[in-house]
C-alpha cells in the first residue's frame, strides 16, 4: 500500500505524483515495476502492451487501493495512432517493448531490427518533440565481445579487469561480423540508444538509457507450451526451468563456458525507481544494472539450479543432469556470442546511490520456488497428453 507520508527524492526535495506512460508495461520487467510504482507511491500509470496477462492482478478487481491509478491500453505501437496522446498525456514515458529472446536474434533477424530500432523511432519522436521525458530500457548487448575475449588464452590480462569489466563512458561496443545474425538485437539497441543521445544533444530530450544484466525472478520469460509456444526458446534461465520442470537434462550451449551475471529483479526495480524519482541525477545517464557479484559460467548457473530445485520440489536431481550441445544444433546458423558481461557499477552508484543486495542463491530459490508452484502440474499434464496421443 502506498504510504501517505510525502515522498522525498536523495537531495530531500518532495516529489510531485507523476503520471507515467509505460510501454510494455505487461512484460516480465514491467509487470514488477507496475507493483512497485502502485504499492509504494501515488504516480499513476498509463499500462500500454498487446498482453495483460502479467498484470493482470493489479488491474481487477475496481476495489483495489490503487484502483484509478492504473489504466491499460491494448495497443501494438507498430501501428497505433493513439500512442502520441497517451505520451502526450504523462510526465514521464518509460520505454520496455522489445524482442529480446537470443533464439529469435539470427533466426528472425527482421524482426528483432524492426522491434528493437523501427518500431521505437516514434516513442523518442514523441517524446522529443513534446518535451516528455523518456526512461529508454536498452540492454547489456550493446557491448558486444570484450577486449579480453581477443587476448590469447593463456593471456594474463585476461584477468585484468581494464579487459573485461564494462562501463557505460568508456567500454567500447564490439560485434562480430555481419553474418553471425546474432549481433542483430545488439546493433538495433545500440542505434537507439544513439539516437536516444544524439536527441538529448541536438533537442534536450530529457533522458536516461538502463542497460539491464540478466534480471532475473518470478514471471520471467515462458514455459514453452504451457504459458508460450512449445517450438519457443526462451533465455537460459526459462530454459533451465523448463528442463528441470519437466526433469530433463539442462543443455549446455558451446559446454556452458560463458560468464554472465544475474540480479534480482527487485533490485533491479529499486534501481528503476530511484532513476523516476530523480531526474536531476538520472537525466543524461546510461545507467549499468546489474549484480558483478552474482558472476557464474553458464555451467555453474546450470549446477546450482539443479540443486536449488531439488531443494525447492523435493525431487532429487537427475543422475546425468547437463548435456552439451553445440551452438549451431541448439541456435541455428549465425550465432555467435560474447565471453564475458560484468558491468562496472561506479556510475549509477555515484548518481543513484544504489547497489544489489541480493545473492545468486536466493534469487534462485525465490524464482524456482515460484517456477515450481506455478508450473509443475500444468507442465505433468501437457507431459502425459503428450505420451497418450
Amino acid at each position: 500500500m502506498a504510504s501517505s507520508v510525502a515522498r522525498v527524492d536523495l537531495d530531500g526535495n518532495p516529489i510531485n505524483p507523476l503520471t507515467i506512460c509505460m510501454i510494455g508495461a505487461g512484460g516480465f520487467i514491467g509487470s514488477h515495476l507496475c507493483e512497485k510504482i502502485l504499492n509504494e507511491t501515488q504516480h499513476k500509470i498509463l499500462a500500454l502492451d498487446v498482453y495483460n496477462d502479467k498484470i493482470k492482478h493489479l488491474l481487477e478487481p475496481d476495489s483495489l487501493p490503487w484502483a484509478g491509478r492504473i489504466q491499460f491500453h491494448r495497443i501494438n505501437i507498430k501501428h497505433d495512432s493513439r500512442l502520441e496522446g497517451l505520451i502526450k498525456m504523462s510526465d514521464l514515458t518509460i520505454n520496455l517493448a522489445a524482442i529480446c529472446t537470443p533464439a529469435d536474434y539470427n533466426t528472425r533477424p527482421l524482426d528483432t531490427i524492426y522491434s528493437n530500432f523501427i518500431d521505437a523511432l516514434p516513442v523518442v519522436k514523441y517524446c522529443s518533440e513534446n518535451g516528455k521525458r523518456l526512461i529508454h530500457f536498452s540492454t547489456c548487448e550493446v557491448y558486444g565481445k570484450t577486449i579480453g575475449s581477443f587476448l590469447p588464452k593463456d593471456s594474463p590480462l585476461r584477468q585484468d579487469p581494464a579487459y573485461y569489466v564494462l562501463k557505460e563512458d568508456a567500454s567500447p561496443c564490439i560485434f562480430g561480423s555481419i553474418e553471425k545474425q546474432r549481433w542483430s538485437y545488439a546493433c538495433a539497441k545500440q542505434l537507439i540508444e544513439r539516437l536516444v543521445y544524439a536527441e538529448g544533444a541536438e533537442n534536450g530530450l530529457e533522458f536516461t538509457i538502463v542497460r539491464p544484466f540478466n534480471w532475473i525472478g518470478p514471471r520471467m520469460d515462458f514455459i514453452p507450451g504451457v504459458d508460450g509456444p512449445s517450438e519457443g526458446v526462451p533465455r537460459v534461465l526459462a530454459c533451465f526451468s523448463n528442463a528441470l520442470l519437466r526433469r530433463e537434462p539442462l543443455k549446455l550451449v558451446d559446454g556452458g563456458e560463458s560468464q554472465r551475471t544475474f540480479v534480482y529483479i527487485k533490485d533491479a526495480i529499486e534501481a528503476v525507481l530511484l532513476m523516476i524519482e530523480n531526474p536531476s541525477r538520472a537525466n543524461g545517464h546510461i545507467f549499468n544494472v546489474g549484480n558483478p557479484n552474482n558472476e557464474v559460467t553458464v555451467r555453474q548457473l546450470a549446477e546450482m539450479m539443479t540443486a536449488v530445485y531439488a531443494n525447492v520440489s523435493g525431487e532429487p536431481a537427475l543422475e546425468e543432469p547437463t548435456v552439451d550441445v553445440s551452438s549451431k544444433e541448439f541456435y541455428g546458423e549465425g550465432y555467435d556470442d560474447s565471453d564475458k558481461r560484468i558491468p562496472d557499477m561506479t556510475i549509477i552508484n555515484r548518481q543513484l546511490g544504489w547497489n544489489p543486495k541480493t545473492s545468486l542463491w536466493d534469487l534462485l530459490d525465490s524464482t524456482l520456488t515460484y517456477q515450481h508452484k506455478t508450473y509443475a502440474e500444468a507442465i505433468k499434464k501437457v507431459m502425459s497428453q503428450s505420451t497418450t496421443s
